[in-house]
């Protein structure tokens, strides 16, 4: 419309991550030992290149570094603790097939929550006029998003649980509550960081289809690939109802979010 502020978008070459992501993602079934471990890290970074491109795009480079410091700082903090502790996950231990190990932790893994904690984010942001629920609503992208994960990550040996009690798909209870603690408080630091560009229209289309791709390729991989239906069906159903609930406009939240800036 006249007079409306332009959308902030992020540059088109930014999709090239995006593209890089969907390049190594699609023959990770096919490849096994070294190979998909390789693809694994590198996975990892392409889709962490598309969501600090997109961030700091579309909301500063001030903005973009609080984001990296509070997700790789936080993921490293609580990783560094569950491997020494148990707490909050569950006993596990890291293997040495993803690389350097810093206290403990596989590197690649703080980068691995600040790759998603972004499109989590995002998400959320949708109904950050009642921050509790968008906190809730970031912590269950990722904790859901891990019923997909940690059966994939564990049956090519990159940790391994030692961790009793119930459990779901081979994986303990207790990590899928770690990951939703965690997740919650971690997407509402977000959600606080200052944003100078908070009222602005912006293009979200890049982390949006980072949700969508992550969530179709994982049920997708599992069900056809992997040969673990159950992982297929409780991550599918979980992260469905998740995605399906954030993309809904709640009575009270705000209305004159513009299509660009969900």
């Amino acid at each position: 419309m006249p007079g409306e502020p332009p959308i902030r978008r992020p540059p088109s070459w930014a999709w090239l991550a995006v593209a890089a992501t969907l390049a190594v993602q699609i023959p990770y079934p096919l490849v096994d030992g070294t190979s998909r471990a390789a693809l694994t890290i590198i996975s990892v970074l392409t889709v962490l290149t598309a969501s600090v491109l997109h961030a700091a795009a579309t909301r500063g480079p001030r903005w973009t570094a609080a984001y990296l410091v509070s997700t790789v700082g936080t993921g490293l903090a609580v990783e560094t603790l569950g491997v020494h502790t148990g707490v909050p996950f569950g006993r596990y231990a890291y293997g040495g097939s993803l690389g350097p190990r810093v206290f403990g932790v596989a590197a690649v893994v703080p980068l691995a929550w600040a790759m998603m904690a972004y499109p989590a984010y995002v998400l959320a942001r949708r109904h950050e006029h009642a921050p509790y629920r968008a906190a809730l609503l970031g912590g269950l992208v990722l904790a859901t998003w891990d019923l997909f994960l940690d059966p994939q990550m564990v049956a090519a040996g990159h940790w391994t649980w030692s961790a009793s009690g119930p459990a779901l798909n081979g994986i303990p209870l207790t990590n899928f509550l770690g990951w939703l603690l965690v997740g919650t408080v971690l997407t509402g630091v977000l959600l606080a960081l200052p944003d100078r560009h908070r009222h602005e229209r912006r293009d979200e289309a890049i982390p949006l289809a980072l949700l969508g791709w992550t969530y179709l390729s994982s049920v997708l991989a599992n069900a056809a690939f992997f040969g673990r239906p159950g992982v297929a069906v409780t991550g599918g159903l979980a992260m469905g109802a998740v995605l399906a609930t954030g993309l809904r406009t709640w009575r009270g939240d705000r209305r004159d979010v513009p299509q660009g800036d969900p």
